[in-house]
């Protein structure tokens, strides 16, 4: 009897850890407010769109409102792009929420006054048709300006910045300027031919400090990793810190591991999430993971950035 108890207790208890699957967003990104984290990120599958995830504590996460798909973002519902939607961030301004996005290889901005969508836009249109640009990342600075960082193709993919202007939904074009480009061995590894790759950006400001969060090399590369820069205007010049690459292969021991976003958890740290590719043989579809940032501060005052490799999350939902 007892011995079929324990039989039926382990069955159970073997069916509920099977409940719990691997996240598989690309080019994540997690918005936290109100005790919880929102996950979003790309997807590559039908309904075209964005769906979301929420946790309490970045390891098990839940589709919210008890729907077995909760779509954000959907295509042909007010929002611009046939296919390619990629690369997400949320940004909340006076109470609306703001959702930046790739789509048809332009950068959109759609809004909602739920963190849940559904995000539309007022005019269905990219925020800058005059060229191809991909991976936006919209940043408020200290003195009330915006700016969107983003990347550009010129015989392969750059960092570009331009300030943005909110009530327009535009970038300001005369103020357009390239961020940088490819100069360090791990920005461009020959494990997989391609053009130069950044992309994936992500700025913050620590005591009037920008750093410039990127990914380099192809995401088909198993060398594709993350490093950082500094400046001290959001225009640049920037200044690569010789800790780069601070996610790599090689420190968090999966391949193509990149492309991801900054935020700041709930317990006060700060965390990168990212992806990683399938296996060591498939890229696709990529996985998500998590991973918590050490700073310390350094003698010229700047941050010297490492990850927590040891800590690693490989968050799960069902």
């Amino acid at each position: 009897m007892t011995l079929a108890l324990g039989a039926t207790l382990m069955s159970v208890s073997q069916l509920q850890a099977d409940d719990w699957k691997e996240i598989s967003f690309a080019d994540p990104t997690i918005f936290v407010e109100n005790g919880k984290y929102y996950l979003t990120g790309t997807r590559n599958q039908e309904p075209l769109g964005f769906s979301i995830l929420e946790s309490t504590d970045l390891e098990h996460w839940t589709v919210p409102n008890g729907s077995s798909l909760q779509l954000i973002l959907r295509k042909g519902d007010r929002t611009y792009g046939e296919k390619g939607f990629w690369a997400p961030q949320y940004f909340k301004e006076k109470g609306t929420y703001y959702f930046t996005y790739t789509a048809n290889e332009q950068t959109v901005i759609a809004s909602s006054k739920s963190v849940f969508g559904p995000f539309r836009q007022k005019e269905v249109r990219p925020i800058d048709a005059s060229a191809k640009n991909i991976d936006s990342f919209l940043f408020k600075d200290d003195d009330g300006k915006y700016y969107l960082y983003h990347v550009r193709f010129n015989k392969g993919n750059y960092l570009w910045v331009a300030e943005f202007d909110m009530k327009k939904g535009s970038i300001k074009p005369e103020t357009l300027k390239q961020c940088m480009d490819c100069t360090e061995p791990w920005e461009k590894t020959p494990n997989y031919k391609s053009a130069p790759v950044m992309e994936g950006p992500t700025v913050m400001k620590w005591d009037g400090v920008y750093y410039l969060f990127y990914s380099a090399n192809h995401f088909m590369n198993i060398d594709y990793a993350v490093g950082y820069a500094t400046a001290t205007s959001p225009f640049g010049p920037w200044k690569k810190h010789p800790n780069s690459p601070i996610i790599h292969r090689s420190l968090v021991g999966e391949n193509g591991s990149g492309h991801g976003d900054v935020f700041k958890g709930l317990d006060g740290k700060y965390y990168y999430v990212y992806h990683v590719h399938r296996s060591d043989s498939t890229v696709q579809p990529r996985k998500t993971r998590i991973v918590p940032l050490i700073l310390e501060k350094g003698n010229d005052g700047l941050y010297s950035i490492t990850v927590d490799k040891e800590h690693v999350i490989k968050p799960m939902w069902k």
